[in-house]
């Protein structure tokens, strides 16, 4: 049932003024090229933790992979565990101090241009930006899908209209505003987030009778898995699925690993251990950060799955069969069906605050990506100019192009192209931002030939072997006459199994059998 209130309107006005007002503090508090890129490598510990992990955790996780859970069950908990060791816990205490002392001594502004003057090449940091600037978009269109159906859902609006609303909200603040404004926003939305998960979850098990019958009742059943799953390796939705079955390395290669270990390679996620002033800041952030994860992640995939027991209670089907078959609408339509008209008005705007903090950062992050890296540093070879104006150009075509993406993307899709994306920066970008931050000996030539390894390995694969990228794009079937090019289990092995160790091992190999990097240039990198 969609909501209609008056009050609905009022708080949503009310939500929309305090966002309006961070974007102008943070475009009256930009002054310099670092405040707009940086934010002035001065934002405090818990703004920090809190634009991270309202970055990280999008709709593409709340709505996408709380989706995903409602289909596939509670083994996606195991993407909540990885997102609190490694996305919090090591990208934080090892990666984070490592990113914030050598962004400091290179005075790098962006994620690509770390890794540009890092190992002083214009093409890595160019190609990053490339690279970053094609790709995203993806990344940005799911986001707009997850908020976009919810308040489809939520307040009978037009999708194609929704997915136009929230971008022109984003886009204002942050072109204008910068990365102030975007760390400010994400920091409120983050805090909506919170709560909003928090309540949703009492809710969920008063609805369904408490916590042991909530779970014994979703146990129960296990004989309720439709047979397309089942064949698949489906063993119900509190148990993994079969060992080796199709269904499980999707959910543990592409969807667990995938986004579990992609999150460190993370553009926009990564520019934020820049923006401290020094390392205590980041463990200060960690204490914060690390419940933020797990509120966000556990919940989302726990609701997911329970909705289950709530669908065939009311309706006598599965989730997935309650949502027509679109996983995408499993949460979205669970909680206007569950939840009171209250509460759907709250997650409404917890959801749009998913949206926007994500959306925030990747409209930056596309934008310094097209702007900075690639036309300024790499096209104009560093010539002064003006860098704003230019970033602010470039988010405006990348924005456009994630708009376009919203609209043509089929259903079921965000889980999924969420794991690319993450998947994708993991092979292109892990290898050389890790030798980059911890082995002095990883010179120029290995990062390069890491870079290009990775992407085109997982380009590769996405294209002529992972059985749902390669079939439906056809061009395996166009050039070979078959869908993939190899078959069996290679066919659901995500491509971040394959192109990431195999960029690692580039990366060392190159490096060792070619000439360091001058070591005055080292010394500065690696400065306490």
């Amino acid at each position: 049932m969609a909501v209609s209130t008056p009050v609905l309107g009022v708080i949503v006005l009310i939500y929309l003024m305090v966002i309006f007002y961070l974007g102008w503090v943070g475009y009256k508090r930009t002054k310099e090229t670092e405040d707009y890129m940086v934010a002035g490598r001065n934002v405090h510990p818990y703004i920090l933790a809190l634009s991270y992990g309202a970055t990280f955790i999008s709709t593409s996780a709340i709505v996408g992979f709380g989706g995903a859970a409602g289909s596939l069950g509670m083994g996606l908990l195991w993407l909540a565990v990885m997102t609190i060791v490694v996305g919090i816990f090591v990208a934080f205490v090892f990666y984070g101090s490592r990113t914030r002392r050598m962004g400091a001594n290179l005075k790098a502004v962006t994620f690509p241009e770390l890794l540009g003057r890092r190992f002083q090449s214009r093409f890595i940091q160019g190609f990053s930006g490339a690279l970053i600037g094609i790709f995203m978009p993806l990344y940005a269109g799911i986001v707009l899908i997850g908020g976009a159906r919810f308040v489809e859902t939520t307040l009978s609006v037009n999708y194609d209209v929704a997915v136009f609303i929230l971008t022109i909200i984003v886009a204002a603040y942050v072109i204008t505003g910068g990365l102030i404004a975007v760390m400010y926003t994400d920091a409120l939305q983050g805090a909506i987030m919170f709560v909003g998960m928090a309540i949703l979850l009492i809710l969920t098990y008063v609805k369904l009778g408490g916590i042991t019958a909530a779970h014994a009742a979703l146990t129960a059943m296990s004989d309720l898995v439709p047979e397309g799953l089942a064949a698949g390796g489906h063993l119900g939705w509190t148990a993994m699925p079969a060992f080796g079955s199709p269904i499980w390395w999707t959910l543990i290669s592409t969807l667990v690993l995938g986004v579990g270990i992609g999150v460190l390679a993370q553009p926009q996620l990564a520019v934020r251990f820049m923006t401290v002033k020094d390392n205590r800041a980041l463990n200060r952030a960690v204490l914060v950060g690390g419940p933020f994860i797990l509120m966000m992640t556990g919940v989302a995939f726990t609701v997911g799955a329970l909705s289950n027991v709530y669908f065939m209670n009311t309706r006598g089907v599965i989730a997935i069969v309650a949502a027509n078959g679109n996983t995408d609408l499993i949460i979205p339509e669970y909680i206007n069906s569950a939840m009171p008209d209250v509460f759907v008005i709250l997650f409404m705007l917890a959801l749009l605050a998913a949206a926007m903090s994500t959306l925030s950062s990747q409209f930056h992050t596309m934008g310094t990506a097209i702007g900075h890296d690639f036309y300024r540093q790499y096209l104009k070879k560093g010539e002064l100019g003006q860098t704003i104006n230019i970033t602010r150009a470039g988010m405006a075509c990348t924005i456009v192009a994630s708009v376009i993406l919203a609209y043509i993307l089929p259903i079921s899709i965000i889980a999924h192209a969420t794991a690319i994306f993450f998947g994708l920066c993991a092979s292109a970008f892990l290898p050389m931002y890790t030798g980059a931050l911890f082995w002095k000996r990883m010179n120029r030539n290995g990062a390069i030939a890491s870079m290009l390894t990775g992407t085109f390995a997982s380009l590769f694969w996405l294209v002529f072997v992972h059985g749902k990228e390669a079939t439906a794009l056809g061009i395996s079937r166009f050039m070979f006459g078959v869908d993939t090019i190899l078959t069996g289990t290679w066919t659901v092995i995500d491509p971040i199994l394959v192109a990431t160790p195999l960029a690692f091992i580039v990366a060392i190999m190159v490096s060792i059998l070619t000439g360091p990097d001058p070591q005055d240039h080292i010394e500065k990198c690696f400065k306490k």
